[in-house]
């Protein structure tokens, strides 16, 4: 799959985004209720989770996650092959 460089740019270029992508990356899987918590504790972000799903859907939209329900959830999961993309031209 392809992926628009420049949207993926966008994306990062959000200091919150990138924390987003740095706390899926270590966990993976996280519905909202769990990403929210660990951006408040460990980052000291004072957010709310609307604006948590917000950044969720630009990220989304780059490709970076992904969400699937999972009983009654929905789970955030990181996607980092528009990553590998994006560099694979650059860095061989």
């Amino acid at each position: 799959m392809k992926w628009d460089k420049d949207t993926i740019f966008k994306a990062l270029s959000d200091s919150t985004r990138r924390l987003i992508l740095d706390e899926l990356s270590e966990r993976n899987e996280m519905t909202l209720y769990e990403l929210t918590a660990r951006l408040i504790m460990n980052h000291n972000l004072s957010i709310s989770r609307q604006a948590i799903a917000k950044h969720l859907s630009t990220l989304e939209g780059a490709g970076l996650v992904k969400s699937k329900r999972k009983g009654k959830y929905r789970v955030i999961i990181f996607n980092n092959e528009p990553l590998k993309n994006l560099l694979e031209g650059w860095i061989e």
